[in-house]
């Protein structure tokens, strides 16, 4: 365990043990009186709300009564203040421009771009679909789409024009914002011809309004597309927000598993601020002189919630980088800490687990003095890329907060809180106000602790996701029909003896190998846990005998061997650690495993490969299509 030092401690926002104690004993027993005032005491209201909750499950309503813009929470109520001459955004390109934006002229712009939407016939609850690269002009559409009530869905800038189209019409979004191209790894993606591509089948989009970024050709098609640059120059710097309702959409985000239609989750507006706002201000322990940085991509509810809503209600500096993390090399990340002197750094494993194949000299050659809050977000972190994290980055006196929440949460749900929570590498420890984790059985009967069983929540939350857009009868059955009247969260998970919450994965990751339920994400911890790996992806491949069989993807460190002897080595380490049943029947050396830009592995492709198939569906958002390529001609 590491207990917080006791520096961290007594600066700490929330200080002490005993106020967590108080406060979540409030939070789950009195539920109304705690997120009432805190939803009076964080955000502006123009109306006040009657009633906090109300809850039918699997519907709730929260702050019922109560009006308020959420572009005006994170703008115009820090004018007038010491805040409005303060960075907002902290922009660094791929290529290397820097800008910063304060919060007045953050403001103005989004005002600006406020009225060139309305001058293009945008209203209240029409939507916006924003597919853009990671420039501060994507914050500023999702602001103006706030500040006016439409409702944005944002498109992560890796998808393909058919992934567009689906989200576009499931939607019926009016407009798309979107930009010439972005920088990925020194070349230009090319945006705005995906979004031409996927108009084709569009039949409700009227309007295009394209960014100016990387200059390349673009085709303009009139009166249909406008140029950012030139409507901005025809819009008045001022606009009033009005108040919406605090159940008024705020977003939909597209969340796709690797089959079927994609959901769009419903967040709202009132709640989902809170939710935000609370989880910035205690989770990331925030000051005024905070440089924070989270790498997500905006396409993300982790760029939603912690790239733009939460941090800028609080009037954080945001740090936004472009680009890859190995652009120009395996340092540009440790480069800009140094370089913009970042005190929050907000990442997932899986880029954690790269920077450890790449190796300590990258990070060696850069000072890091200025962190001193570490965070990771998107899956669960092994141990041992925890303890590379908190040694190399962290110096071994930055606490690090491992997060657990989702898309539909929101907002972060279970969390160590720095200065608080001793933590222990690999859990995400303890849950956050107003959550109440349980373990169950397949049965719905509470496990006890050191077993493993399936995570529900159950009680409301303010962040929670309202329903699937235009789909209300499938957010039923995903989230509310295991168990009812309670939310299934679809990861598998355990209490340990201390009443620490452990994330083993999703539920179909588990692998049932000879009548034996097998985490896939405990046998890649074992498998990095060898000196010899940097990474490891496991997946099954269907087996007569077993009914599963392990298969094994490895990517070794630099100067490590592919062998034979080396693939043995490896199945007896995992037998060691977790027990002979976990035993991987196949060990495959990969130089690189298929990942998401985000930096997810997309494990169906793994499956695919094990099982001797041809990989089928979308692979657009994949990084690099050649490591498909080899995985397939080693088959």
């Amino acid at each position: 365990m590491f207990k917080p030092s006791a520096e961290f401690k007594a600066q700490a926002n929330l200080g002490s043990e005993a106020t967590y104690k108080r406060l979540y004993a409030e939070s789950v027993n009195s539920p109304a009186k705690f997120w009432g005032r805190q939803a009076k005491e964080l955000l502006t209201w123009r109306k006040p709300f009657k009633q906090v909750l109300q809850w039918k499950a699997p519907h709730a309503k929260w702050f019922t009564g109560g009006a308020l813009n959420v572009s005006e929470n994170c703008l115009d109520r820090h004018l007038g203040t010491a805040r409005e001459n303060k960075a907002a955004i902290i922009f660094e390109g791929e290529p290397g421009d820097i800008r910063t934006i304060t919060y007045k002229q953050l403001h103005r712009e989004v005002c600006k771009f406020a009225n060139a939407l309305e001058s293009l016939g945008m209203k209240k609850g029409d939507r916006a679909a924003i597919y853009m690269p990671m420039v501060p002009e994507a914050a500023i559409a999702m602001l103006a789409c706030a500040r006016l009530g439409v409702i944005h869905t944002v498109i992560f800038g890796g998808f393909s024009s058919e992934a567009i189209k689906d989200r576009v019409n499931d939607c019926d979004a009016k407009l798309v914002i979107t930009a010439d191209g972005g920088w990925r790894r020194g070349k230009v993606v090319e945006l705005k011809s995906a979004v031409d591509r996927a108009l084709t089948g569009t039949p409700k989009v009227e309007h295009v309004v394209v960014l100016k970024r990387t200059g390349n050709e673009v085709a303009m098609t009139q009166p249909r597309d406008r140029w950012w640059h030139e409507l901005m120059a025809e819009a008045k710097a001022e606009h009033k927000p009005k108040a919406f309702d605090s159940e008024h959409p705020l977003f939909i985000l597209y969340t796709s598993g690797s089959t079927g239609k994609p959901k769009g989750v419903l967040h709202t507006s009132g709640g989902y601020l809170l939710g935000t706002t609370i989880t910035t201000k205690y989770v990331f322990d925030l000051k005024e002189s905070d440089i924070y940085w989270c790498t997500a991509d905006i396409g993300w509810i982790t760029g939603h919630s912690y790239v733009v809503y939460g941090p800028l209600a609080n009037g954080a500096t945001v740090l936004m980088y472009e680009g890859a993390p190995n652009q120009p090399g395996p340092d540009r990340f440790w480069e800009i800490i140094d370089r913009h002197g970042v005190t929050i750094f907000y990442t997932a494993p899986t880029a954690i687990r790269a920077f450890m194949r790449w190796g300590d000299d990258y990070v060696k050659k850069h000072s890091l003095a200025s962190l001193r809050l570490l965070g990771s977000v998107g899956e669960p972190i092994n141990p041992e890329a925890w303890m590379w994290y908190h040694k190399m980055i962290g110096k071994k006196r930055c606490p690090i907060v491992d997060t657990w929440w989702q898309t539909e949460t929101g907002a972060i749900m279970v969390t160590p809180l720095p200065g608080v929570t001793a933590a222990k590498p690999g859990s995400c420890t303890r849950p956050f106000f107003g959550v109440v984790p349980k373990i169950l059985d397949d049965n719905g009967k509470e496990v006890p602790k050191g077993s493993g069983g399936r995570l529900f929540l159950t009680q409301p939350w303010p962040s929670m996701l309202r329903t699937l857009w235009g789909d209300d009868a499938r957010f039923k059955t995903q989230y509310w029909s295991e168990i009812k009247g309670i939310y299934f969260a679809g990861d598998g998970a355990r209490f340990d003896k201390d009443g620490y919450l452990w994330v083993v994965g999703r539920i179909d990751d588990v692998l049932n190998v000879s009548g034996h339920r097998i985490g896939t994400a405990e046998v890649e911890s074992a498998l990095v846990s060898h000196p010899a790996v940097a990474e490891a992806a496991v997946v099954g491949r269907p087996d007569d005998l077993k009914g599963q069989a392990l298969v094994c993807f490895v990517t070794l460190k630099s100067g490590q061997t592919a062998s034979d002897q080396l693939k043995d080595t490896l199945r007896a380490h995992v037998a060691k650690e977790i027990g002979a049943i976990a035993r991987p029947d196949s060990v495959r050396f990969a130089a690189g495993l298929p990942k998401t830009r985000s930096g997810k592995i997309m494990r169906r492709i793994l499956k695919e490969i094990a099982a001797g198939g041809e990989v089928k569906g979308d692979v657009t958002t994949l990084e690099d299509f050649s490591v498909v390529a080899s995985l397939q001609a080693e088959d």
